[in-house]
């Protein structure tokens, strides 16, 4: 499965602000390095997301998990291993954010 565009807005903003399209990956790269191979890192991304209750980041690294072949089961253990640190309100919601993409891909399929 390929990685889908980035949304539109995102792709404005970095075609407005390109220095700072090109401080982001530099900073991605950064992070990339070290033992951790890459299914871990996105999932590591997704619980970061996740604990920081930011939508965007949560359907970004939802949508990139994805396209990496990481299954939607996977991606819930993360979002239930969350709970007992956000509580559940906030859990739901991420649980939801998850959601938002994985079904979108399910119709996609």
């Amino acid at each position: 499965m390929s990685l889908q565009e980035p949304p539109k807005k995102y792709q404005h903003f970095m075609q407005q602000f390109p220095k700072l399209g090109d401080a982001w990956e530099a900073i991605h790269e950064a992070g990339a390095v070290g033992p951790l191979d890459e299914k871990t890192q996105r999932l590591v991304k997704l619980a970061v997301a996740i604990g920081a209750l930011r939508e965007g980041a949560v359907h970004a690294s939802a949508r990139k998990a994805v396209a990496l072949g990481i299954t939607e089961a996977e991606m819930m253990q993360v979002v239930a291993l969350s709970a007992g640190t956000l509580g559940m309100p906030s859990t739901v919601a991420a649980f939801t954010w998850v959601q938002d993409v994985t079904e979108k891909e399910a119709r996609r399929s």
